[in-house]
Order: C-alpha cells, then structure tokens, then sequence
C-alpha cells in the first residue's frame, strides 16, 4: 500500500511552482486553503507507483511541434477559449437553487431536455474541466487557468448550497419585485394547511412569468395525494392554463380549461374563482372559461396535507419554473370587475383588496419564508422535491436521489437513474484535474469531500447490492471512477478512499478475467473497459496480483479478437463474440469513447510490463479512429467529435451527435488536449528513454538535463530526426512498429548504428549523449492489407500506420484488386497512383484512397471486398482466372506470401512452384499454369 504523502514533500514540491500551501487535513465542505497559483510538480503529486517500471512525462514536459497534432489541438483549443463556462454550470446552479446568470444549459446530455430526462448531466462539464486542465497543462495560457478557477469557485459555491437550506431568487416583477424559480431546482413552496379555512367559496390570482413550456407544471397544488386535490396549472396536455378540482382521482375532475397559450418569459396574470356551483377562469382580467356545474368547493375537500405553490401532488409532473408575482387568496369569489382591476397594481392596492385568505407579495430577496402579509400568518416555506440539505461532500448537477434509487434498482432503467457514479466519475476527474494542474486547493477539497461522500453511502451497502449495482447495464455504469478515487488517495492518503476504490469491485468479471475467461460477449463495451484500468491502479495501491491478471488478460479479448482495423471496438455499443468483426458491420460501430479507454488501459499496461504490442495499437488507434473522430473545422460551440464510427460502406461521419454533448465529446475533449502524453516514458531509474511515437515534439527531461526535439512531418514522411541538448548518459528506446517489415534503420551524427531492427519491438541506443547529437530513424511504409477476422476477403488498407480509406457515395462494397503491379518487396503501392499535392492520397480504378484521420465528412469505405479476378504480374494481365482453395486463398495470395523476392528470378521460381503445386492438386489446368508463369517471365516489376 502507498503511504500519505508527507506534508514536508508537498510543500515543496508546491514551493517550487510558488503555490500556496495545501493541507490536508480537514473535513470535507471546508476548503483546505486559499486557491493556489500554480500547478502541482511531481514532488507534490507523488512519485508515481512503485509498480510502474516507467514514468511518463508531465504535458508541460512535452511540447507540440506543428503538425496534425498541434493542428487538430487547436481546434478544440479555439472551442476550450469560447465555451461560455457559465451554460455548464447552469446545471449545476440549478439543482443547488442559485442564480444561473441567465445561461442557458449547453442541451443534449448536459441538460433536462435530453435523452433519458437530463439524467447524466454534469458529466460534460468534468470532461470540460479536464480538456481545461490539459489545456493549461500543455500551453500554459492564463486564459484556461482563469476559467477552471472561475468554475472551481462556482462549484464550490455549488456544495455549499447543497448543504444548506434554499433560499428564495428575487427577479424583477410585474410591479417590483418577483420570486423565481430556476428550473432544475426542483424547489417549491410549502404552505399552510390551514391556509384555506374550509372556506366554501374562493379566489386565487398571481402574477406568473413561466421559464419554460413544461405542460402540468402547477401555480398551486393543494390536495393529499392523487385523489383529491385542487390545482391551477399554466398549460394541460394542450398547452392551455387549466383549473381542476376532484374528490375522486383524475376521472373526477371537475375543471376548466382556457383557450390560447401563456407566453414565455412575459408577465401574465391567471385567476379562479369557485363558489356556487360555478367556477371561472380568467387570464389578464378576462374570462377565458367557465364551468357552470362545479359543485366541489374548497369546503368539500378538507383539510389538505400538501398545499404547495409550483409542485404537483403527481410526481411525475414538472415543477413550475419562472417568476411569482403577487399571490393571492380570498375567501369569496370576486368579480369580474375585482379580476379586471388586478391588473392595473398590486392586489393591495387595488378595489378587491389584498387576499384574506393569504397574500404573498413576493418581495423576498433572500431567506427560505414566503412572507404572508394577511393577518393570519399563513408564511411559506422554500423546500426541494427530494428534502435537504445534502450530505457532506455531494457534489453534482442533480439530487441524491439517483444514487438512492440505484440502491434498489434489480433492473436497468436509464430514464430512472443512468449512471450516476459514471457521472460522478467525470467531475470527480474534472476536478483533481483542475488541481493537478494549477493546485487549485478548492478544488482537491471537492474531490476529497466527493470521495468522503461516496464512501459514507457506499460503506453502509451489503456486498450483494454492491454486486448487483455493479452489474447492471447502463444505471450501475461507473466509468473509470475507481482510478480517479485511486489518485485522490495518494494525495490525501486517507485509508477511506482506498477502501472506497474496492468498494467498486465487480467480482465476478475480475475473477473470470484474472483466470484468462472470456466472458464479455454482449457486454456493454464502454462500461467495462475503464474498469481494467481501475483495477491497475487498485494493484498498484495494494499489490493485489488479481487485479493486474484482469487487466493483463482482459486486454486481448479485444485487441484483436474485437477490434476493427482503426483501432475502435463495440456495435452498437456492445461486444459481439470473439473474432466477430464483418458480422457486426453498421452505422453504429466504434464508439470513440472505447477507443479513448483502450488507449488508457494499454498506455497503463505498458508502464507495467513493456510489452511492444500494447504501444503498437496505441499507434494504430491513436492514428487512425482518434485523429479521425475529430472533425478539421473551427468551431466555439461544439467540440465537432464523433460518436460511433460507420463501418458500412459509404458511412459519413456524424461530429455533432445527440446535440454535441455525449459522452465521445467529452473524451473527444480530452484526447484533443493530451496528444503528447505518450509520445516519451522514461525507466524508472532513469538509466533510459523510450521515444514511442513518432511525432514532432519536444522533451525536457529534466532528471537529466537534457532536451530532445524531434523533427519529423510523421506520418506524412518516413523518417524522424531526434536531436539532443545537453549530455547524459541513457539507453535510447526506438520503437520498432509491428508493421516496419520494409527496414528499421537508425544513424547517429550520420553514422549507422548496428544491431537488427525486429518488427514489433524497441531498438536500443546505448550511449553518452552529447549536446547536439542528432538520432535519425528511417521507417519505410509498405502497402499492406488487414483482413476482418471473420471475412477474409472483407479488407481495409494500410500505408504504414495509416488506414487509407475509399471515398465514394457507393453503399456497397468496392471490389479492390491489388496485385496487378505489386512489387517484388510484396508492397502493393505500386497498384496505386498517389494524387499530386495530397500526402497520402491515392487513387485506384478512380476512386480517391485517403487518410481516415482526416476528419471530413466524405461518405467512406474503411472496409472492401479483396477481388483479383484474373492472374496479373507487373501490370500484365494473363487472362487466365486467379483460383481459389476451400478456405479463400487464391493463387496470387499463395504466391506473394512469399515476398519480399530478391530479385525477378527469385519469383518467378516462386510462381512456376506454386503453379505446379496447384497443377497437380487438380487445381489449375496445366496449360493456364504455363501462361501464369510465362505472363510472371516477361512481367516488369517495381523493386521496392
């Protein structure tokens, strides 16, 4: 287990940025001192885990040199700068009861009118805080670190609401001043139950300024349950103001109804009058409705339990959000003309007189009272639909309540509870990020307290409803939380947030992966991968060998055995069987989220162990789906990232999807804003320096004092240029790409560096580096394919790292032959006419072949049909058919499994022996296998 960080290392770690102390002790809802100015070093921030045998480096220790990188960063930069932070903070005002500003929630996910009722919002805006935080981290631009301590503040403004008793809004109104309810408080007015005095008649009128066209949103309520009750509401299923009294359940409604629509965001004034059998309607001082056989008076229902202004006696109906102006209850029915002079002044003022019943000026500008200015005393009390305060240290855009229900839930639901400590996850993340980053101390106070919070509830949970929540699609999801909480606890070191990040552990698929079990066939993909990099980190805090077993053997079970050739996983958002790959082709393939998590999981498993094939597809997805999911547009509103990734024929990409704020926008965000964070490890020693990608950058490491700029338009170009300033001693780690089958060379100062390159492994430089030593690594791309798993002819192209993708409208699969002018190296460039000013742009039989990490909106083909249908050598066509086995080889396929050739010669014996082999299984007629090797004799070939 990991100790506390002692106070003397944090502080001078803190020190050494100029930051202001941090302690941490204290309890959460209390800030652990003032902000801080500066970003926690890696003496504050704790020496990483002894478990990892590499040390990456801090963004600010790694600069981006131009290039696709910097280019595609600054766009989500210019969307990072624009963002008006208050509309992600509206959310969170809102469920707290404060002022949103006027802002307007970003929509989508982030908001009450999204999918599944706004039940995930709040998880953007920690995505957003950590797209800030790496922003700041990485450029060092004020601007970023001005507006995570702007929203640091406001949420820490937020918890303390929370914890506190509401307090009413105050807004101009129709004659002063109003009261007002945002929407998403879910407050209300709690009133008397004595307030209507079992009179026989009365009137109700108020000033109302509705915020949102929300039908069956009450003005009051008065009533025990759903059976009887009263209720004016501002607009009923069509959308028109409607009284309704009932002693029997909705079917006995006795009510009336208006006939046009209430304005939003204007001053109306609604009014009712019941007595004698008659009930009226009136809005603005006319009547818009009546109801002549209205026999239930106020008299008739009781004494009522709930008497509420802005809540409905049925739950599933909208609280009333906008302005109340004016309220006012008597105990006799007014006139039409009392009604009409209303409109004219305030109801005191005016000939009716002020309500005797009860009269609510709504005047307050502060405190939880709704004043009664009658003499009978009948105040109001400022409450919230799910009680209150909330416990110490919750922190989120949305009551308790979900969690509660999750509690209970043996079945997923979404649009009852989605997964709230997925969301959890994402703010928690958002805001030890804002620490790390600038040492904000508020911001570690939130995340502490978050932990202390979740702790608190989940400690008290037998371990089966842990089990079962766990398990639960969707509702139970709760993303890479458990890594987050790993993290907290090595800087507060307290024993609670370790035993809070195994509270997590969901048994059953640990120990099926600890033992090597596939069993994640129709799982939901996204929920599960950042599991495995939880429990990384739950081994490196405890050393507990299951935990790294599972995530050691889980991460095969999908590279490749699910895994499409642009590094991206799932249909539909789920896994398929193993090998399943051209099956489950669709719109809805390669949710970028998986691919944001496998590269996570496998960045960690290669600080682990340091295996090459982890970084291999780290390249690959990185390259290709990531650079790809991000559109090459400018855009201050939406970060422009996809969420699933078509892999049918003619898919295009959709960057704005389910209005801009999923959960692929949010990762989007952050991979955008961390490109580099792979690009160098260090061992832990420091004895050497391992260059994983290769992409133009620069290094400051300073355990040694040196710095290393590497120069290279990489994938653009084949080579990369390393050069080091200062002198050191260290082994030099090149990686060598699992597809660089066309020659590995490394010169230093011009000079060759002996040793054998193998494919799929680190090329080590061993020397004392002196300043200005230049490392040159030259990586040919060939020409390959890849075929699906489960479709051998079903194939996608490769230019070394690169997937170049077919743009056509077509939606069917294009037939793609290859072989017609292959090279004796077994490239298959040659079949292809690169386009002249595009790099990396190629055309074949007239279709245009382009890089997917260009983020376009062309339709595109990731995938084709592999078609050779005759035998052709060196552009010569034999016209003889091109056969084929049982199991889909073909006869070119047998032949050119055999390159590279050193020479003609070498193939044409190559073919005559494949030819006879294939003469003699009764496979090919031996005259066509004299014209193949003929055709093969006078062919002309490329070499390389």
């Amino acid at each position: 287990m990991t100790a506390k960080l002692d106070r003397r290392s944090l502080l001078r770690g803190l020190t050494l940025v100029g930051a202001a102390p941090v302690v941490l002790a204290g309890t959460a809802g209390q800030a652990l001192a003032a902000p801080a100015t500066g970003p926690v070093s890696a003496a504050a921030a704790a020496a990483v885990p002894a478990a990892w045998k590499l040390r990456p480096f801090a963004l600010d220790e790694v600069s981006l040199g131009k290039g696709i990188f910097a280019d595609k960063r600054s766009l989500m930069l210019g969307y990072a700068r624009g963002y008006d932070v208050d509309r992600l903070l509206q959310v969170f005002r809102a469920n707290a009861g404060l002022d949103t500003l006027g802002a307007v929630a970003p929509g989508g996910w982030e908001g009450l009118d999204g999918e599944a009722n706004g039940n995930l919002r709040g998880h953007y805006t920690g995505h957003f805080l950590t797209m800030l935080a790496q922003a700041y981290g990485s450029t060092g631009d004020a601007a970023f670190a001005d507006k995570i301590k702007y929203m640091i503040g406001a949420l820490t403004d937020v918890r303390t609401a929370l914890r506190a008793d509401p307090v009413l809004l105050s807004a101009p109104g129709r004659f002063g001043t109003a009261v007002r309810q945002v929407r998403g408080s879910n407050q209300y007015v709690n009133l008397p139950g004595t307030l209507l005095a079992g009179s026989t008649a009365v009137t109700v009128a108020a000033w109302v300024k509705p915020a949102h066209a929300a039908n069956w949103a009450r003005v009051f309520d008065f009533g025990n349950d759903t059976q009887r009750y009263m209720y004016l509401v501002l607009r009923n299923a069509g959308g028109v103001p409607r009284f309704a009294v009932t002693t029997n359940y909705a079917g006995g409604e006795q009510g009336i109804n208006g006939t046009t629509a209430l304005p939003l965001d204007e001053w109306s004034h609604v009014a009712v009058t019941v007595g004698a059998g008659v009930g009226r309607l009136y809005v603005n001082g006319v009547q818009a409705g009546v109801n002549t056989a209205m026999t239930i008076t106020p008299a008739v229902l009781g004494t009522l339990r709930n008497n509420w202004l802005g809540r409905s006696n049925y739950a599933g109906d909208p609280v009333y959000a906008g302005g109340l102006d004016d309220v006012n209850f008597w105990s006799r029915e007014l006139s039409a003309a009392e009604i009409a002079g209303l409109q004219a002044g305030p109801a005191a003022t005016a000939a009716a007189g002020a309500g005797d019943l009860a009269s609510y000026a709504c005047d307050e500008t502060g405190g939880g009272t709704l004043t009664d200015a009658s003499p009978r005393g009948q105040h109001g009390t400022l409450l919230r639909t799910w009680g209150g305060p909330s416990h110490p240290g919750f922190l989120a855009a949305y009551p308790e309540t979900q969690f509660i229900t999750l509690e209970s839930m043996t079945a997923s639901d979404y649009t009852r509870v989605w997964a709230p400590y997925y969301t959890a996850h994402k703010i928690l993340r958002g805001i030890l990020d804002a620490y790390l980053n600038t040492g904000d101390a508020r911001a570690l106070d939130l995340a502490a307290g978050l932990c202390d919070w979740m702790h608190a509830r989940l400690s008290k949970l037998p371990a089966t409803t842990l089990q079962r929540m766990w398990g639960l699609f969707s509702s139970g999801e709760f993303g890479g939380i458990v890594e987050a909480i790993c993290d907290v606890y090595r800087l507060t070191g307290k024993a609670e947030h370790l035993a809070l990040a195994r509270l997590f552990d969901l048994d059953k698929l640990i120990d099926s992966a600890a033992a090597g079990t596939d069993t994640i066939t129709n799982l939901h993909a996204n929920q599960h991968i950042p599991i495995f990099t939880g429990l990384l980190r739950l081994y490196d805090e405890t050393g507990e060998q299951r935990y790294l077993d599972a995530a050691r053997n889980f991460w095969p079970m999908v590279a490749p055995a699910r895994m499409y050739s642009i590094g991206g996983t799932s249909t539909v958002e789920f896994w398929k069987g193993p090998g399943a790959i051209a099956a489950t082709f669709s719109d809805t393939n390669a949710e970028t989220c998986c691919a944001y998590n496998m590269l996570k999981l496998s960045r960690m498993l290669f600080l682990h162990e340091q295996d090459p094939k982890y970084m291999d597809y780290y390249e690959r997805a990185l390259y290709n789906q990531v650079l790809g999911s991000k559109q090459d547009t400018p855009d201050a509103e939406k970060p422009l990232v996809t969420y699933f990734i078509g892999l049918l024929p003619g898919h295009v990409r959709d960057y704005t999807p389910k209005q801009g704020t999923t959960c692929c926008e949010g990762t989007g965000m952050e991979s955008a804003t961390k490109y580099q964070d792979s690009v160098y490890f260090a061992a832990a020693d420091g004895t050497s320096l391992y260059v994983n990608l290769y992409s133009r950058s620069r290094l400051t490491w300073a355990r040694h004092g040196v710095t290393l700029t590497q120069t290279t338009r990489y994938p653009f170009e084949q080579s990369s240029t390393i050069t080091v300033r200062g002198r050191a001693t260290f082994d030099l780690r090149l990686r060598v790409p699992g597809w660089a089958t066309a020659g590995f060379t490394v010169h230093v100062n011009g000079r060759r560096v002996a040793g054998q390159a193998t494919p799929g492994s680190y090329f080590t430089v061993s020397r004392r580096w002196r300043d200005g030593d230049t490392v040159q690594v030259r990586l040919p791309f060939r020409l390959r394919v890849e075929q699906a798993l489960d479709a051998p002819a079903t194939q996608s192209l490769f230019y070394g790292p690169i997937n170049l993708v077919a743009r056509s409208a077509s939606t069917s699969y294009l037939p793609v032959g290859l072989y017609r002018n292959c090279a004796l190296s077994g490239d298959l460039l040659p079949s292809l006419t690169p386009v002249a000013g595009k790099p990396l742009h190629y055309t074949l039989d007239g279709v245009e072949f382009a890089p997917f990490l260009e983020g376009a909106e062309d339709p595109t083909h990731v995938y084709f049909t592999r078609s050779e249908p005759t035998v052709a050598f060196g552009g010569t066509d034999s016209g003889v058919a091109n056969p084929a086995k049982s199991d889909g080889t073909t006869l070119l396929d047998e032949i050119w499994a055999g390159a590279p050739f050193a020479g003609k010669p070498a193939l044409v014996k190559k073919v005559k022996d494949t030819v006879d082999a294939w003469v003699g299984g009764g496979l090919l007629p031996a005259a066509d296998g004299a014209t193949v090797v003929a055709t093969a004799r006078k062919a002309r070939y490329a070499a390389c």
